[in-house]
C-alpha cells in the first residue's frame, strides 16, 4: 500500500474523503508513491518519535503537529540552521515519509483529537451538550483532586493550577491545545465558563492575561472557579494514541504502532 491510499482511506473515515484546499495537512517528507512499510502516530516527529519508527522499521509517521517548528513548516529560513539539517538528514537516510494530520482531524465527524482525549479520562458519557465537545460533568470533587486524577490518567507529575485546590467542582470545560487561546477570539474560555456555568476550564496552551486572570480574579472575589492547565502536549496526544486503534482495520495489511512523543518539559 502506497502512502497517498493511506492517506486517502483516512480522510474517507473521517471526513467522507473530503479535502481542504488550504490545509497544513500536507507532506513533510518523502513522497505519496512510496510503499508503506508500517504507520506510526504521535503528536509530533521529534528526533526519538523518528528513531523510534527506524527501530521498528516503520517508513510512515502521521503527526498531529509540525515537524519544523512553525505552524506551517516553513523551511525558507531553516536552510542553515543545524538542527533542521541533522534532522533532515536523519529523515532522509532512512527514507522516513511524514504527513500532517491536523486540520481534517479536528474537522471530523466528532473531533478526534477530542475523542481520544475523552476515551483516556473515561468521560465519553459526561458530556453536558452533545453538541460540543467541550463541556462535562462529572461526580462532585476538588480542583485538588480532580488535578490528581489528570495527572494520573495522562501520565504527569506536574500539574499548574489557578484558583483554590479545595474548591468543590463537577461542571468541567475541556479546551485542548491551543483552543484554550480561544480559536481567534480570547473571551471565548471565559464566555464558555460563564454560558455552561463550569468550575473548572483544563487547558491546553494558556495566555496570562486571559482566562488565567479571569479565574485568579474569580477565585480572589471567593468563587469556586480554577483552571488547570495540562499543556498542548498532554492533551492533544490522547488522540494519536487513539487513532491507532481506529487506523488499523483501514490499514489492515500494515503494522500501526502509537508513538509518545511525550511531554517537552523537564521539572527541577
Amino acid at each position: 500500500m502506497k502512502v497517498q491510499e493511506v492517506i486517502d482511506r483516512i480522510l474517507l473515515d473521517c471526513c467522507g474523503g473530503k479535502k481542504l484546499e488550504q490545509t497544513c495537512d500536507v507532506l513533510a517528507s518523502g513522497s505519496e508513491d512510496i510503499e508503506v512499510t508500517g504507520v506510526v502516530t504521535t503528536f509530533m516527529a521529534t528526533v526519538d518519535v523518528i528513531k523510534e519508527a527506524i527501530a521498528i522499521g516503520a517508513n510512515l509517521i502521521i503527526t498531529h503537529e509540525p515537524t519544523y517548528f512553525t505552524g506551517m513548516d516553513t523551511l525558507d529560513w531553516l536552510q542553515e540552521d543545524p538542527v533542521y539539517l541533522a534532522k533532515k538528514k536523519l529523515i532522509k537516510d532512512h527514507q522516513i515519509v511524514i504527513w500532517r494530520f491536523h486540520d481534517h482531524m479536528h474537522m471530523a465527524d466528532t473531533d478526534r483529537i477530542y475523542d481520544g482525549l475523552i476515551k483516556e479520562l473515561d468521560w465519553e458519557n459526561n458530556q453536558i451538550d452533545v453538541k460540543s465537545p467541550w463541556a462535562y460533568e462529572i461526580n462532585l470533587t476538588t480542583v485538588g483532586e480532580l488535578a490528581d486524577f489528570l495527572k494520573q490518567r495522562l501520565g504527569m507529575s506536574v500539574l499548574r493550577i489557578v484558583g483554590n485546590p479545595e474548591s468543590p467542582c463537577s461542571r468541567i470545560g475541556i479546551l485542548v491545545g491551543g483552543g484554550s487561546l480561544g480559536l481567534g477570539r480570547e473571551q471565548m474560555p471565559m464566555e464558555l465558563m460563564q454560558d455552561k456555568n463550569l468550575d473548572v476550564m483544563i487547558c491546553g496552551d494558556i495566555t496570562e492575561w486571559t482566562l488565567c486572570a479571569y479565574v485568579n480574579d474569580a477565585a480572589m472575589l471567593g468563587m469556586d472557579k480554577a483552571m488547570i492547565v495540562v499543556g498542548h502536549e498532554r492533551t492533544e496526544e490522547w488522540g494519536m494514541k487513539h487513532m491507532a486503534a481506529w487506523l488499523q482495520p483501514l490499514v489492515s495489511e500494515l503494522p500501526v504502532t502509537f508513538v509518545d512523543a511525550k511531554e517537552p518539559f523537564r521539572y527541577l
